[in-house]
């Protein structure tokens, strides 16, 4: 059971009590050793942490169902919430991922060789994946908050596009869950296999809250940021929207033609992750979201010939 809570004088003790999911976000913000009575505001303070923004995390990492509200991310504070991400991506590649991977290489035991290699490229291609993704974040999504918290709004958000994979990610683990379950050799450690699948689901939980948290918070909360950032020139950007660039227009003609995002990107010597920002930049200015009605849009506007659709 959730119990939604914004009061920062709650005892920390007693959000342990409540949910034993907060132990993670409680390391993940460097908060440690022995919490006494001190209050939620009391370790705050003695972090330089904001209050709000804690109980906004705590809240939406034990309860699937809240939702922040305008206010909550108007006066949250962005860095906790990037510094939060960025101690999970740490904790994720450095302690979660190769304990999950030690297990699993045990559990692998008794089978034959061409299983062992089957089952560990695919771990292997996952983790590699989310090791991408985080690095992605850490390049270029950290660096333009930091632009945006120094009051440097840049032409090139990378918010548009970080969260783009994380479908990917999440359908992988349950894959992952999925073979552990029912698809090893009966030789296979029991136990093993129950502390493996233990691990797996926490996880797979954690990643979803992680995910969670970039796109219902910090996405948002930059949102917030970029609006505030371009008062006085809101006119031009609703005129900006209207239109889509040349390049756009360039890869929307891709996007018509079937071609994947790794197919634009090589056509143009671009990366995958800029094709992906045109394409929700293009959707966003369009209301188009799916490829036969994008399609449509570009034989309507003259962008390709018919001939050329498969």
């Amino acid at each position: 059971m959730a119990f939604t809570d914004t009061n920062p004088n709650i005892r920390l003790s007693e959000l342990v009590d409540r949910n034993f999911h907060v132990i993670g976000l409680l390391e993940r913000l460097g908060v440690r050793g022995n919490f006494g009575d001190m209050t939620v505001r009391d370790v705050c303070s003695s972090r330089d942490m904001d209050p709000g923004t804690f109980m906004m995390l705590y809240n939406f990492y034990v309860d699937e169902r809240f939702k922040p509200s305008e206010k909550m991310l108007r006066e949250g504070n962005i860095q906790d919430v990037a510094e939060y991400l960025h101690r999970s991506h740490e904790y994720y590649l450095d302690t979660a991922l190769k304990s999950l991977s030690e297990l699993l290489y045990r559990l692998l035991a008794p089978c034959n060789e061409t299983q062992k290699k089957v089952f560990r490229k695919f771990y292997q291609d996952y983790e590699d994946e989310l090791n991408r993704h985080f690095t992605f974040e850490e390049e270029h999504v950290m660096p333009y908050i930091r632009s945006l918290t120094e009051g440097r709004n840049g032409k090139d958000s990378a918010i548009e596009s970080f969260t783009d994979d994380h479908n990917s990610i999440n359908e992988k683990i349950s894959d992952l869950k999925s073979l552990v379950m029912n698809s090893l050799p009966e030789g296979c450690d029991p136990s093993l296999r129950m502390q493996t699948l233990y691990m797996i689901c926490s996880l797979e939980y954690d990643l979803a809250r992680h995910t969670a948290v970039e796109e219902e918070i910090l996405e948002p909360m930059v949102q917030v940021m970029e609006n505030n950032g371009s008062r006085g020139r809101r006119k031009d950007a609703e005129e900006e929207r209207e239109a889509l660039s040349e390049r756009e227009k360039e890869i929307l003609v891709g996007v018509a033609k079937g071609l994947l995002n790794k197919e634009i990107a090589d056509m143009y010597n671009i990366s995958t992750y800029t094709v992906i920002t045109h394409r929700k930049n293009i959707t966003r200015k369009t209301g188009i979201k799916s490829v036969a009605g994008l399609t449509v849009y570009a034989l309507l506007n003259g962008l390709i010939d018919v001939n050329s659709v498969e």
